[in-house]
């Protein structure tokens, strides 16, 4: 599948995902995480992403991180996603709300759905990319870099 252009791209149909205006709406439900903090840590998990009244939709995982000293701990994250135009918005789960970051979702040539985009968290920069793939897997990586974070994480997530 060639990258369609910005005009098309809510036209443009990955298995198991459907347009990037339907990705969010079918991250609903269980998945089983595996991540890797490069030189820091590994974490095996699992996420619930659940729909809400107001069209939101809450992200919560939990798992084990196991530190490259072996000391294994409890983690846990919460986000909101929202649907956008052409992807999808994450918010950290604060009162208000706090966004993350805007995915504009685009189609690859290997047939799958992805975006990007920066975040900046102090002097820290986040380069964050979601992969939506057609066999129904998705992959996020976080390449994280500044003064006080030099690191990249990424997480594949499969279906429970």
């Amino acid at each position: 599948m060639s990258n369609s252009g910005p005009e098309d791209m809510n036209e443009t149909v990955i298995e198991g995902w459907g347009t990037a205006a339907e990705v969010v709406n079918r991250l609903a439900g269980s998945w089983s995480l595996s991540r890797i903090i490069t030189g820091q840590a590994t974490m095996q998990g699992a996420a619930v992403v659940t729909p809400s009244e107001d069209g939101m939709f809450a992200y919560r995982e939990q798992g084990h991180l196991t530190l490259a000293n072996g000391t294994t701990l409890e983690a846990e994250r919460e986000y909101i996603f929202r649907q956008g135009e052409r992807g999808f918005l994450v918010f950290f789960k604060k009162a208000p709300p706090q966004l993350f970051h805007e995915i504009s979702l685009f189609a690859s040539a290997e047939g799958a759905l992805s975006g990007s985009a920066g975040h900046l968290c102090n002097l820290d920069h986040y380069q964050s990319t979601y992969t939506f793939l057609a066999d129904g897997r998705f992959i996020v990586r976080h390449a994280v870099s500044g003064p006080r974070k030099d690191y990249t994480m990424v997480t594949a997530y499969t279906r429970k």
